[in-house]
């Protein structure tokens, strides 16, 4: 991939899509797959914000049968099944067990009548492209069986609990990469550090008509007038404050701001995710990843720039706080426990209740002439799972707009880039066999990270013996970081270490491995030394946990 606002010479495209997270990712390659010229616009690096700080699980959502949310459970139970047919290697089926005592909000036996209409709403979960990931079905667990599965689950007040299947992210950043590399291959223009700075604008008759954007590129300070026939704000977080450039009445967008955040710890779990509830009947996760566990996820207001948001000692101690109280028998999860923290900010487009854990995650595209506007729409709200529909429906609304002939989707039925495998564990074994002198579970790991790539990836590797060396348990190597500058548009560290792999995910990785991997990226980005430092101390300062 090239970031084209380095060349751009001012060409027209049919729309501008403003944001690199998973929306953003999703519209570009509806659109672009769909026959329409575009360039998509990130002002920081692709999937650094919302999308890169989830629990790493694509899900229907159970805990929205009770807001009767039904329709919203039933498209993304849909949509896990869509994604794990295109996208094999990144989402793979997940057991949780949900545990129930005699303090949480929900009784067992409604539960239970969850557990069945999460199996209605899942009907064709199993009419899978791919039959090594078929899903089971839900069974409940008694108290003794979840104590022999999680030993150190609290025994006190347990009164049993169910399993169930959804589906783990293996990447999520990498999987939102993933749609932005397939929207490239059908022609569409991206480019990372590139900050939307204002909108162009005619105005017709008291109507301001948006014609394009202008753009100061963050690596070399040049701007740029991108010209388009319609602008799709999908900034999440930023959206209203994105919208707020070219509105007369600044600052009333109904755009509210829920703080989600994670933490990664030794191995507290083994094959299964650990769900329960708080006394404050909020559901929380403790997540089997990569040997270690990430915990997750607080669901809190924010108030404040999203610019300045960062993870605060309070909201990990909140966290812990609710975890501890049903779980850590002998020991409970102290604060030094901690390897690394994460979180984000996600959008929510109402208002009607206190607390934003009890919002939806529904979306909303809208048009902006109800603010005398037009060739502008924005997409508020959402969730992960449902992306890709509604990137669908976005583009649907653009097709109208523009007055074109209508263009059926194809991105439900065609592998994204990097993911055309048929049978994942064959895929697998298929690799192990031509790398046979490479560690099985290194071969997994990367088959999960890059997919059908893997191979030009063992390509690098084999242009210096150094590049093989492993930096981790998984086998991640200096060749990823090879690949990412030479074929994924990272420029910095923490886009390296946090984003196009997973070297620094579960914590700092100690100033040996940080080192090479500054070294080697220094030389393939010609940085100067003083730069090579400034970035280490970026990275370091990011996985400082507060």
């Amino acid at each position: 991939m090239i970031r084209f606002i380095e060349n751009y010479k001012g060409e027209e495209f049919d729309l501008v899509v403003i944001g690199g997270g998973i929306t953003g990712a999703t519209v570009a390659y509806e659109a672009s797959s769909r026959g329409l010229s575009v360039a998509l616009i990130e002002k920081s690096d692709f999937s650094s914000a919302t999308s890169s700080a989830t629990s790493k699980m694509i899900h229907g959502g159970l805990r929205y049968l009770s807001t009767y949310e039904f329709g919203l459970v039933r498209e993304s139970l849909k949509e896990r099944r869509v994604l794990t047919n295109i996208a094999p290697n990144f989402i793979h089926p997940a057991s949780f067990v949900f545990s129930i005592y005699k303090k949480d909000k929900v009784p067992n036996f409604v539960m239970k009548m969850g557990m069945l209409m999460y199996e209605l709403f899942s009907f064709d979960k199993n009419r899978l492209w791919d039959k090594s990931k078929k899903m089971p079905f839900h069974k409940s667990v008694s108290a003794k069986n979840i104590l022999k599965l999680f030993p150190n689950a609290i025994k006190e007040d347990l009164v049993g609990g169910q399993m169930y299947y959804d589906c783990s992210s293996h990447s999520p950043e990498r999987f939102t990469l993933g749609f932005i590399k397939s929207a490239v291959k059908y022609g569409a223009k991206v480019s990372n550090y590139a900050r939307v700075e204002d909108f162009v604008v005619e105005q017709q008759e008291g109507v301001k008509i948006v014609k394009g954007v202008k753009v100061v590129d963050e690596i070399t300070g040049n701007s740029h007038i991108v010209n388009s026939k319609l602008v799709i704000n999908c900034a999440g977080p930023w959206a209203d404050i994105i919208l707020d450039k070219v509105k007369d009445v600044k600052g009333n967008q109904e755009l509210r701001r829920s703080e989600g955040i994670h933490i990664v710890t030794k191995k507290l779990v083994e094959e299964h995710v650990f769900s329960g509830s708080t006394s404050s009947h909020k559901h929380f996760f403790l997540v089997p990843y990569r040997n270690h566990t990430l915990i997750g996820t607080t669901d809190k207001e924010y108030i404040g720039k999203p610019d300045e948001y960062k993870v605060t000692r309070k909201a990990i101690e909140e966290l812990l706080e609710g975890v501890n109280e049903s779980f850590g028998v002998k020991e409970k999860i102290k604060y030094e426990d901690i390897l690394y923290t994460y979180g984000g900010l996600r959008p929510l487009v109402e208002d009607q209740t206190e607390d934003s854990y009890n919002s939806s995650r529904k979306y909303e595209i809208t048009g902006e002439k109800k603010n005398g506007i037009e060739g502008l729409i924005t997409i508020e709200g959402g969730k992960f799972t449902t992306s890709r529909m509604l990137a669908e429906k976005a583009i649907d609304k653009v097709v109208k707009i523009l007055g074109i002939p209508k263009i059926d989707s194809i991105s439900e039925n065609k592998h994204l880039i990097g993911s055309e495998i048929d049978n994942f564990d064959e895929f697998i074994a298929t690799k192990q066999k031509k790398y046979f002198n490479i560690p099985l579970n290194q071969i997994e790991y990367l088959s999960k990270c890059y997919g059908t790539e893997i191979d030009e990836l063992f390509s690098i590797a084999d242009e210096n013996q150094e590049y093989k060396k492993v930096l981790n348990d998984d086998g991640e190597n200096l060749a990823q970081v090879v690949f990412a500058i030479r074929n994924e548009m990272a420029l910095t560290l923490e886009d390296i270490m946090l984003r196009r792999t997973g070297i620094a995910q579960l914590g700092n990785p100690g100033k040996e491995v940080i080192g090479k991997v500054a070294k080697l990226a220094s030389k393939e980005l010609n940085w100067s030394d003083e730069k090579m430092r400034s970035e280490i101390a970026d990275i370091e300062t990011a996985l400082k946990v507060p």
